[in-house]
């Protein structure tokens, strides 16, 4: 009988340790980069369709932001130049026409939507990187374009046919020098914290075809041997990622520069830094991103490698890949891409049918050291809620609020703390307000909640209760409950994420009639 208690005694304490390191496996480091694209070619994400109203744009926008900070996302990816084009009003390219339907069509009523969609994420809290595509002229061609004013008709030079698709020549120093100023207009005029790519660089070799830059190679190229084209071309990329670099941090030193490639820099079979993967085209092979050098080199801030394959899949694993990134970094920041758009109860891969595929991604890439976070490929697809996923990601993964890491060779230094904090109530609420002394207007506050005297101080994430811009240094906490003990502190962030030591802590109990309105402070 003895020995059966004992026996007993022992599973429940497996059974309870069990608990506590699932619970442990779910709760999330307090920084993590959590982001989501928002393609716009061909009408991917937004907007819906092409031509809509501005107040419709508007609408759709705010909608799509909101179900992202439902599904605890601190930051967008938006394209904003998906094809030598703009979303933005630009002297340098068209209005793009995925936006009005007509290339060079301007929205009606006008607005300009890259201030806008800056400040709708601004205002929930949510980085906004803007994402170009550098080389991608014409999404698809189109024997009876003849616009005169497009740039592929008034330098048609710079350009060459590539399948269904016009490209920019990379092997023109004028292409080079463009591109470059293209992306300084926009890191010049409007409030981004990154300038993003993706992974079209050289695009993807098409079987038996090859890229026509024979004529930039001749004109370029003398240095090189014929069977050399391969190190010109990486060449000629690194050349205009360090241009980017330096024109970015010219600029505005704190505007990130990131970079999301194909999700296999080499295979090992080819060089024995590489994976241990089978992929059919590589980064440095068949697209010419040298994506390793430039994190060397210090010319990017992040990576987000796409590795769109599930846990345990032959030709590129999901767990050697991350593995393999992990060792990667170089000092810099690496978050995961994940492929959200191949989680399907259809679809012909098992794995993506599997609602624990895509969280064992999350809990598996959050063992390494050197993975900060992640990117969703695309925001529709969290929309859509695919397997429950999105609910996942609200209730579990992402349960808690995150700050995006920070980049500490950029700036490591804090703002000062906010002050004189009070809190009273409302009918709606309790409101805290406080005094801001930082000589540069923090980007965001955050608002600490405590229900435990014990914890107060600590600023781990569960006791996060909101993150955002505050411009009139005070927050309304409406979740709250009549007759209970609270304690709060705040925070400043800058815009780089960046906290400030704690205010003083403050107590109050909720009186929602007002009989206990005074301040508390200890």
């Amino acid at each position: 009988m003895e020995m059966k208690r004992k026996t007993e005694i022992l599973i429940l304490i497996l059974i309870i340790s069990q608990i506590h390191q699932n619970i442990l496996a779910q709760t999330p480091e307090k920084r993590e980069f959590r982001a989501a694209w928002i393609a716009t070619v061909a009408n991917i994400d937004w907007p819906s369709l092409p031509g809509l109203s501005s107040d419709r744009q508007k609408a759709e926008y705010r909608a799509l932001l909101d179900h992202l900070k439902y599904a605890g996302m601190n930051a967008v990816i938006v394209q904003v130049r998906p094809a030598a084009d703009a979303m933005y009003p630009s002297e340098l390219e068209p209005w793009s026409e995925w936006l009005m339907g007509a290339r060079g069509k301007a929205p009606e009523p006008y607005y300009d939507p890259l201030m806008y969609m800056i400040e709708e994420a601004h205002d929930r809290g949510m980085e906004f990187h803007a994402w170009f595509n550098p080389y991608r002229a014409i999404f698809k061609v189109d024997p009876t374009f003849n616009d005169s004013t497009h740039l592929t008709l008034r330098k048609p030079e710079w350009f060459v046919q590539y399948g269904e698709k016009m490209y920019f020549d990379p092997g023109i120093p004028e292409v080079r020098d463009f591109v470059t100023n293209v992306i300084r207009d926009v890191v010049k005029r409007y409030d981004v914290d990154a300038i993003h790519f993706d992974d079209y660089f050289y695009p993807y070799r098409i079987a038996g075809v090859e890229f026509p830059d024979s004529l930039s190679f001749a004109q370029y190229g003398s240095q090189y041997k014929s069977n050399q084209k391969d190190d010109w071309r990486r060449e000629n990329v690194n050349t205009i990622i360090r241009m980017l670099h330096e024109s970015i941090k010219s600029e505005k030193e704190y505007v990130k520069f990131g970079i999301s490639p194909f999700g296999v820099w080499r295979n090992k079979v080819k060089d024995p830094r590489g994976s241990d993967t089978q992929a059919g085209q590589t980064n440095y092979d068949d697209l010419f991103a040298d994506v390793l050098l430039w994190m060397k080199e210090g010319w990017l801030d992040y990576l987000v490698p796409q590795i769109y394959w599930p846990i345990g899949f032959n030709l590129a694993d999901y767990q050697v890949l991350v593995d393999w990134w992990n060792d990667h970094s170089y000092g810099r920041h690496i978050y995961i891409g994940e492929g959200a758009y191949r989680i399907n109860a259809d679809s012909p891969t098992e794995a993506w049918q599997n609602p624990s595929e895509m969280p064992d991604h999350l809990r598996l890439s959050r063992k390494y050291d050197n993975l900060l976070g992640q990117a969703y490929f695309s925001a529709k697809s969290l929309v859509a809620n695919p397997l429950g996923f999105t609910d996942t990601l609200h209730n579990k993964l992402y349960q808690y609020p995150a700050l995006v890491p920070v980049m500490d060779w950029i700036d490591s230094e804090p703002p000062l703390s906010p002050r004189s904090l009070r809190v009273r109530n409302t009918h709606n609420g309790i409101r805290l307000d406080w005094i801001e002394d930082n000589p540069v207007k923090p980007s965001y506050y955050v608002i600490y909640r405590y229900e435990k005297r014990r914890d107060v101080g600590k600023l781990d994430p569960e006791f996060i209760v909101a993150i955002d811009r505050y411009d009139d240094h005070f927050y309304l906490d409406q979740q709250v409950r009549d007759n209970k003990r609270y304690r709060y502190l705040v925070t400043s962030l800058d815009r780089l994420w960046n906290e400030s030591k704690p205010s003083d802590p403050v107590e109050i109990k909720h009186d929602p009639v007002g009989k206990d309105g005074g301040f508390w402070f200890f």
